[in-house]
């Protein structure tokens, strides 16, 4: 499959699911995003799944690799009456943002993807204000030795290329524990997808 095309039908795809899963996370968003405040950068926004529970009057910034979802979360905002939205292409690697310029940064199911785990944290360390936050839900590796890990790391290959990047089996919370956050507060939870299950769930702070 060539790349373009994998892009185009992950955004498909990503449009078509984003609802069901949003009725069993939604609850756990509302929370995690109620305070949200000032310019907030969210990386991977996807087709704008998370929109619907942002607070109104937030200055928002979306940074989407994938140019086929760029149009599905224009129609989304549009759908909320969102105005104050500002998208643009890029990566998580090499954010176009001034140092200490972001009241919060959010993430969700996108450190599965990134290339590089290690430097997405520190470039979203660097953009943050001091006290600002880092809130993100992500589907992490089932833990080792259990069958569900095993099917994660068969998959992976083909998994990667249907998934935009996506690696089931990786262990994001160790990256996020070795990020150098001040604090970091998180909690592992179920998810319905076997592939993508566990989650984790939290908030890191600069």
């Amino acid at each position: 499959m060539c790349a373009k095309c994998g892009q185009r039908l992950f955004a498909w795809i990503m449009a078509q699911g984003s609802g069901t899963y949003n009725k069993f996370v939604g609850e756990k968003k509302q929370s995690l995003f109620a305070n949200l405040h000032g310019k907030v950068l969210e990386i991977g926004p996807g087709t704008g799944a998370n929109l619907p529970y942002f607070p109104k009057g937030i200055n928002w910034v979306g940074i989407e690799p994938n140019p086929y979802m760029h149009n599905y979360l224009k129609q989304e905002a549009y759908k909320l009456g969102l105005d104050n939205i500002y998208l643009r292409t890029g990566t998580a690697e090499h954010i176009e943002a001034g140092d200490n310029s972001i009241d919060a940064v959010v993430s969700t199911l996108v450190l599965c993807s990134v290339p590089n785990i290690a430097n997405t944290l520190q470039e979203i360390l660097r953009v943050l204000k001091p006290g600002g936050q880092f809130l993100f839900i992500e589907h992490v590796a089932a833990p080792q030795g259990t069958l569900q890990r095993k099917v994660q790391t068969t998959v992976r290959p083909v998994w990667k290329i249907i998934g935009d990047g996506c690696r089931p089996d990786r262990e994001t919370w160790l990256g996020l524990e070795k990020a150098g956050f001040t604090s970091l507060n998180y909690e592992h939870f179920q998810a319905p997808i076997p592939i993508v299950s566990p989650h984790i769930i939290g908030v890191g702070t600069k």
